[in-house]
């Protein structure tokens, strides 16, 4: 039997300003054992955080209050103490030597002005009372143990220095620094890339099998617990609704909700042997869309006088065709140029060469009345709908915005074309004088479906667009696009890393790796006869949303190339070659 470490029973949490009776969590009874893994999962706004943060203390500088419970942390002698009962003072003794945690989105959680160095030094000498001497090597062992290649050098560093799976290695190493106990981790992977979380996943698993700490696991992705996790506990509305074992909750899942987010996660291959109906594309004299040869790069400026010293690559040489009602998906990791061929198809970058033509006419040498009427036929959804909606206008001004820039129609004919844009993304009109606050993130990502369809594009460039939204949202507003390409003959430019969501919505995929197309073919082609070690490798990152079928990763450490490159310098590029039918692969 596994040895007790935390046993929380009977956890109600309330926020300032809910009404006495409205709990963000009630009744929560949680039992980790020392050395396991136990995932928590559920959607946003299920209680998962506010009961780790609980555990923390942390909910009370958040404006919640713990209204009952008990938590109790046991240590190796048989001892325990209720973290609920402790006091500031030494609720901060227990943070970070025996409780540590990790968040989502480590950037915000390192101090933008300290090095490494005096980050994790300064853990250290408050937890164990050491010089500045002894904590800079306790530092320099963590760095080693998540395996951050020239640790010695990433000590002198500051955060913005850092790739975000470095950065978020740098967490862990903090957290650890103290050897603690529990090690709770907030959607630890959730901004990273596939890759990336598999690196993560892996250090995590082995940290623990070395270390022998347990870990709490915060997240909404079925992938990541069937990959690392021992048990699983589903919340929904602040409540638990199952928990048990991985492989039992996996394999019989009891509750509805439970088996909605397994049925929800995206899985790599269960679109495999589907007929594309590609029989449409033969019939089109020319695309949609084409680019050719795009070259996009952006000075590197250093000095006084700013003099500029070098050129990031961002895009090198990028060609390819969109075809009417295709949904063309184009994937790589953070960094790839992705999201800037993208804006630099949406002209909202510089383009330093190459074509883009729409609809057989070039977008290149277009006056400001050209370019916008040319902006009708394509538009852009943005990853973070809440970023892209302007807080102040409601959702009826967002959607008619367009429509009146473009003059469409009189004052009542622009407000039907909303109310059909909002009923057809499944709000309804009553919802259309609110503003974005109001709504959650599915529904805002909805709400720039309307927009960007309100003057009836040929062309939609879909920049990341589910990628910070739950499992199930994320499968709703996959549902949409479809149904909506389908109904307006739309074509979709798709921009992701995530290569099971994009399984599910390509025709064909290009895969981007440095600025450049390494490997673009037809959905199944690319996925199952994957021709470049890149894409091979991208497959592989992905988990795979069962225990049954758990792969042992080996942990490595990789440098990401840099698309920095000197002045004057000349890229030569390894030419496409054809690997099958329609299918092209830089290899050799």
């Amino acid at each position: 039997m596994t040895e007790k470490l935390l046993e929380i029973s009977d956890l109600a949490v309330q926020f300032k300003g809910a009404s006495a009776d409205s709990y963000a969590v009630k009744g929560i009874d949680l039992a980790i054992g020392r050395g396991e893994i136990v995932a928590l999962v559920g959607e946003s706004g299920s209680g998962k955080s506010v009961t780790a943060k609980s555990v923390m203390r942390l909910v009370e500088f958040m404006g919640g209050t713990i209204a009952c419970g008990q938590a109790m942390l046991h240590d190796k002698t048989g001892q325990a103490v209720d973290l609920f009962a402790l006091n500031e003072k030494q609720v901060q003794a227990l943070r970070g030597d025996r409780v540590a945690m990790i968040f989502q989105e480590p950037m915000t959680s390192l101090n933008p002005v300290l090095t490494i160095e005096a980050q994790l030094s300064e853990v250290v000498i408050r937890h164990r009372r050491v010089g500045k001497t002894e904590a800079g090597r306790i530092a320099l062992e963590a760095l080693n143990q998540v395996r951050i290649p020239e640790a010695e050098r990433r000590l002198k560093q500051y955060p913005h220095e850092l790739s975000g799976g470095m950065r978020q290695r740098v967490m862990i190493a903090m957290a650890i620094l103290c050897k603690p106990d529990l090690l709770i981790a907030d959607e630890p992977t959730t901004a990273l890339d596939v890759t990336v979380q598999a690196e993560i996943l892996a250090l995590l698993k082995t940290i623990q099998q070395e270390t022998g700490m347990a870990i709490l696991l915060i997240t909404h992705d079925m992938g990541i617990v069937a990959e690392i996790a021992d048990k699983v506990v589903v919340m929904l509305h602040g409540a638990i609704v199952e928990k048990g074992d991985v492989h039992a909750v996996f394999n019989q899942p009891q509750h509805e909700y439970t088996r909605r987010l397994l049925d929800a996660a995206p899985k790599l291959g269960e679109m495999r042997g589907d007929v594309v109906a590609t029989g449409h594309f033969q019939s089109e004299p020319e695309p949609v869309l084409s680019v050719r040869n795009l070259v996009t790069r952006f000075s590197v400026r250093q000095g006084m006088f700013q003099r500029v010293v070098a050129n990031v690559h961002a895009v090198e040489n990028v060609s390819f065709d969109l075809r009417e009602k295709e949904t063309l998906s184009l994937v790589g990791e953070s960094g790839c140029g992705k999201s800037t061929t993208g804006k630099a198809i949406m002209q909202l970058i510089h383009v330093n060469s190459g074509e883009i033509r729409l609809q057989g006419r070039s977008l290149s040498g277009m006056n400001a009345t050209e370019m916008r009427e040319t902006r009708k036929r394509i538009q852009m959804v943005f990853q973070d709908p809440y970023a892209s909606l302007n807080p102040r206008m409601t959702v009826a001004q967002i959607v008619s915005e367009p429509l009146q820039i473009h003059n469409a129609g009189s004052a009542a004919q622009i407000q039907a074309r909303v109310f059909a844009l909002l009923d057809r993304v499944g709000l309804t009109k009553e919802q259309a004088e609110r503003y974005p606050h109001q709504f959650s993130g599915g529904q805002r990502q909805r709400i720039c479906i309307a927009r960007a369809l309100a003057l009836n594009p040929k062309v939609i460039i879909a920049d990341e667009p589910v990628s910070a939204l739950d499992v199930s949202i994320q499968a709703q507003i996959l549902d949409l696009l479809e149904e909506i390409q389908e109904e307006y003959a739309i074509s979709i430019l798709f921009i992701s890393h995530d290569m099971a969501v994009v399984e599910k919505v390509s025709d064909r995929i290009a895969v981007m790796y440095l600025g450049e197309i390494i490997e673009i073919g037809p959905r199944d082609a690319v996925l199952s006869s994957p021709a470049h070690p890149y894409t091979k490798r991208l497959l592989d990152a992905v988990p795979i949303v069962h225990p049954d079928k758990r792969r042992e990763r080996k942990l490595v450490s990789r440098e990401l190339k840099s698309p920095i490159r000197p002045l004057g310098y000349h890229h030569e590029a390894v030419p496409l070659k054809a690997v099958g039918f329609e299918h092209y692969a830089r290899i050799g």
